[in-house]
């Protein structure tokens, strides 16, 4: 979410006008409509031990994959069903301390909302690893009803090839129709499907310096005092400070911070030697 909250507080708007649907860029997430293969919403490999992804508890003939939409599983009587990701069903989210996981039933909604909605209250959709998760989750469900669990179907490829399994969708998206996705910064940055075809802003990315490891770097900058202000003066200094910052975020470097740095003799600044940079010129010709 981090990453989502930096997009919003970037994005510039006046560059996402179109003549529909304005203010969304692409982003590298698309469906790969070919491939894809069944994984658990909780990504996390501490939490499952050798062999345990392996565990399933299908019904007879499923999962049959009829159309991209049955992307998402849900459990009827303790097994497994593929079904339609934008369906209603109740949900089973999952609180998970240490080695202790505790499931909890939520009231119906469809998989993509209810992996948003477990994952901001609770740990994550429920994980079903032995049968005696698939009898607790059993257990934690009010009536004999239909529940999503968190086994799904990933179609969805970030296009540097990375795994992460973050959402970020909008209410009733992804409805499978299209391939590529776009951030919509109307809506808080939340995801929708579009045709690859519709011509969209776009969101690049290049290597993060850790926020552990701060660069600091000392730059000597030289000002023309037309006004003879005394520049050392602390309404001056943060004026002048104020500008340059400006500049900074018209050049896309809002992220770089400025500050003061005082001398020796507790000031910032200093009138230049003319005659020494006179002969200092008149070296640096010979």
């Amino acid at each position: 979410m981090e990453i989502v909250k930096l997009l919003n507080n970037t994005a510039d708007l006046s560059k996402m006008v179109y003549h529909d649907n304005s203010y969304q860029a692409w982003i590298g997430l698309y469906n790969d409509h070919v491939l894809g293969n069944w994984r658990w919403s909780l990504s996390d490999p501490s939490f499952y031990k050798p062999g345990v992804t392996e565990f399933s508890s299908w019904a007879s003939g499923e999962p049959n994959l009829v159309n991209n939409n049955r992307a998402c599983t849900r459990l009827y009587k303790g097994q497994w069903i593929d079904d339609d990701c934008q369906l209603v069903w109740g949900v089973v989210c999952m609180d998970v301390n240490g080695s202790a996981v505790t499931f909890v039933f939520v009231n119906p909604m469809s998989w993509s909302d209810a992996q948003t909605y477990c994952r901001e209250h609770h740990t994550d959709l429920a994980s079903v690893r032995n049968d005696a998760d698939n009898q607790k989750i059993l257990e934690a469900i009010p009536y004999l009803g239909i529940v999503w669990i968190g086994l799904f179907r990933d179609t969805w490829t970030w296009s540097d090839g990375s795994n992460s399994t973050f959402r970020f969708w909008k209410n009733g998206q992804p409805n499978y129709n299209e391939t590529c996705v776009a951030a919509d910064f109307s809506d808080s940055g939340k995801w929708g499907e579009w045709s690859c075809d519709w011509k969209r802003a776009f969101i690049c990315y290049g290597p993060m310096v850790p926020v552990s490891k701060k660069v600091m770097k000392v730059v000597k900058v030289k000002f023309e005092n037309k006004n003879d202000l005394d520049p050392n003066v602390p309404a001056v200094m943060e004026a002048m400070l104020k500008q340059l910052q400006q500049k900074m975020r018209d050049q896309g470097l809002d992220w770089i911070k400025l500050s003061w740095r005082k001398q020796a003799d507790g000031k910032v600044f200093h009138n230049e030697d003319k005659k020494t940079n006179k002969r200092r010129r008149k070296r640096d010709k010979l």
